[in-house]
């Protein structure tokens, strides 16, 4: 029998009620959802916008179109995001300029847009929000797609064309671009002309060999059969770009060879492919590295500078790249074009110039007497007067590294300059003292010798010094004391903290160790190490009378130079003068006595890098007018064998320029 519950009764008129509360609820949300009321004014409606914009949420706001029909918050959303095209991702700054201005039922609201564009570039605007309400009293937005900018339109998209600024350059020392438009040629085939392709890559091969390293890098031909297969029969196959006068060398040998074809143009280059390569560094495509490091600063196909001053200096020679922000739309194919209207400009700003000390002439003279040489070595030549670097040379062995400025290696008898200058202070030898030679002399149980075992007896310090005599050195190493050639070589700025642009190792002088390191440093051995710059920038010191800061940037100014060294004691300097004089005259480097341009002072040098004396590094440093200079050749035996015969080149070329 079936049974009634009257309490089952009362919870369906329960549940009605609660049914009907829950409706109302429902009505008075969506009410909330679709805008605020005309008692609220439009400013809160304006205001949900413009967050909603910026979140990618609009569904606390109500859209109709300017016709009057309601549009679904969720479209609106899609479209700005369409509307936004590249910049979807990153949203702008919205904010209310002002209250709204109401007239009946229509209000129009003043907005300020601002765009992050890359680069750090700023792209701001005013725009107007038009609202109206209806007969339910609820604001409204007047959706358009003019409301993201008025000269876009539906179907558009924004899009950004980055504009690169123009490289700036490096200068030399009289301010005129190193790197300038110069001739090149190049060398290239057509397929269809090209009857045996292995036979001409030979051909090829043979002539650009011919050519000298130092105008043109090597030229692999192994892949241009199959390049030529695989490339269309007119085109053209670029093989290698020349520069003019390698390309004048080989011109007789290749310009009849089947197939081949030449096109004249300009590139932007230095002097030569070696002038300077390792300071200057190089200017190349933006490499994976580059793109991954720093996605924000460069772009594909953008250019860098890598390694020496085109590096360093990267940031201010590029310049800063503009940006033009455009509208875009697809066609009937789908195909994405520019529209041909242009919403935003930032003009790129020119890079500026990087000015140096380097001088053409001698850098070229320095890069062509290390151009026959095969290992590691390199030459840099500093002026007197001011310490202005005039040339920083690596040879072909270095293989783009910096030796010249970088290298920590022994200075061997090179350093006998400084131990003398020390010795001299100290009133602990005079230029014509006896001083003894023998033909060993040991230390602590370590015995030294000289080179080739001589021995010249008891004569005058100045022969001592002429000759190198190792012994000398190092039975005078007491009377420098544990600090006393640190401290010398500290008044010749080794040691220092230099600042000119470019990294440099301003050397490391040994100090308070052991008798027989003392005496072993005392001719540059031990613990000592310098760099080419830094023994040209102490020779300079000498010849000078006190050590200035090597100069290499001039523009931007070094932050923090260093301060200028004490006078040297004129009774000392004069004797190491003459010294080191007698060293070209009567001494080790006697092959300089006949460098044209005048007298050449200087000290050769012989530096064992390992515990076997047959392993050597070669040295000279000297000056002549006002241009001192270092020479170190790694692993170079003798320094007459080596280090000297290209001092004489360079000065030979110097004074032809």
């Amino acid at each position: 029998m079936h049974q009634t519950h009257p309490i089952r009764r009362g919870s369906a008129r329960t549940r009605a009620r609660r049914s009907l509360a829950a409706l109302a609820a429902t009505v008075l949300v969506a009410g909330t959802l679709v805008g605020c009321s005309s008692d609220d004014g439009p400013a809160p409606t304006v205001d949900a916008f413009l967050s909603g914009w910026g979140k990618g949420d609009l569904q606390a706001v109500g859209f109709v179109t300017p016709a009057g029909l309601k549009v679904p918050a969720a479209d609106v959303a899609r479209q700005l995001r369409e509307l936004s095209g590249e910049l979807a991702d990153t949203p702008p700054v919205l904010r209310r300029t002002g209250d709204p201005k109401v007239d009946a039922n229509v209000a129009t609201a003043g907005i300020r847009v601002a765009w992050a564009l890359p680069g750090g570039i700023r792209w701001e605007y005013d725009r107007q929000v038009r609202l109206t309400t209806g007969d339910d009293g609820q604001w409204r937005v007047i959706w358009e797609p003019q409301v993201v900018h008025e000269q876009l339109t539906d179907g558009d998209r924004i899009a950004l064309r980055r504009d690169a600024a123009p490289r700036a350059g490096v200068l030399d020392g009289a301010g005129k671009p190193i790197v300038t438009p110069r001739p090149v040629v190049r060398v290239g085939l057509q397929p269809s002309e090209v009857t045996d392709a292995k036979a001409v890559a030979r051909q090829l091969d043979a002539a650009f060999r011919a050519v000298r390293p130092a105008i043109t890098p090597p030229v692999d031909l192994t892949d241009l059969p199959k390049r030529l297969a695989d490339a269309d029969p007119g085109a053209f196959v670029e093989v290698v770009t020349l520069r003019d006068e390698a390309y004048r060398q080989i011109r007789s040998r290749i310009y009849d060879l089947p197939g081949t074809k030449f096109r004249a143009e300009k590139l932007d280059l230095a002097p030569t492919r070696e002038f300077a390569r390792a300071v200057l560094g190089s200017v190349d495509q933006a490499q994976a590295d580059d793109l991954a490091a720093h996605p924000d600063r460069y772009r594909q196909g953008d250019l860098v500078g890598h390694g020496g001053l085109q590096g360093r200096h990267d940031e201010r020679l590029r310049g800063t790249p503009g940006l033009t922000v455009i509208s875009e739309r697809a066609g009937p194919d789908g195909t994405v074009a520019p529209t041909g209207t242009e919403l935003f400009r930032q003009e790129p700003k020119p890079g500026q110039a990087v000015r140096t000390t380097l001088d053409v002439a001698t850098q070229n003279a320095a890069d062509a007497a290390l151009r026959g040489e095969k290992r590691r070595a390199a030459l840099v030549a500093v002026r007197v007067g001011d310490g202005a670097v005039l040339a920083a040379a690596n040879g072909p062995g270095a293989a783009g590294e910096n030796l010249a400025f970088t290298a920590q290696v022994p200075p061997g008898s090179t350093f006998k300059m400084v131990s003398a200058l020390g010795l001299l202070d100290r009133g602990a030898v005079t230029l014509d003292g006896p001083v003894a030679c023998p033909k060993t002399f040991t230390v602590d149980g370590r015995s030294f010798k000289n080179s080739d075992n001589f021995a010249l007896g008891t004569v005058p310090f100045r022969t001592d010094f002429a000759k190198s005599c190792n012994t000398a050195f190092a039975a005078l190493a007491p009377k420098l004391g544990p600090d006393g050639l640190a401290e010398t070589g500290r008044a010749l700025g080794l040691e220092a903290e230099w600042d000119l642009g470019l990294d440099a190792f301003t050397g490391k002088v040994s100090a308070d160790g052991s008798p027989a390191e003392q005496a072993a440093a005392a001719f540059g051995q031990g613990t000592t190490l310098v760099s080419p710059l830094a023994m040209a920038a102490a020779t300079a010191a000498v010849a000078r009378g006190r050590w200035e800061q090597p100069k290499l940037v001039v523009d931007p100014a070094p932050a923090k130079a260093a301060p200028a060294g004490p006078q040297l004691k004129p009774e000392s300097v004069e004797p190491l003068r003459t010294m080191m004089r007698e060293v070209v005259t009567a001494g080790t480097a006697t092959a300089l006595k006949d460098a044209p341009g005048g007298p050449v002072h200087g000290k050769t040098g012989t530096a064992e890098y390992d515990d076997d004396p047959a392993h050597t590094h070669a040295w000279f440093v000297g000056w002549q007018g006002d241009v001192a200079f270092a020479v170190f050749v790694e692993r170079g035996g003798s320094s007459g064998s080596s280090a000297v015969p290209i001092a004489e080149r360079f000065l030979r070329a110097l004074a032809a320029s």
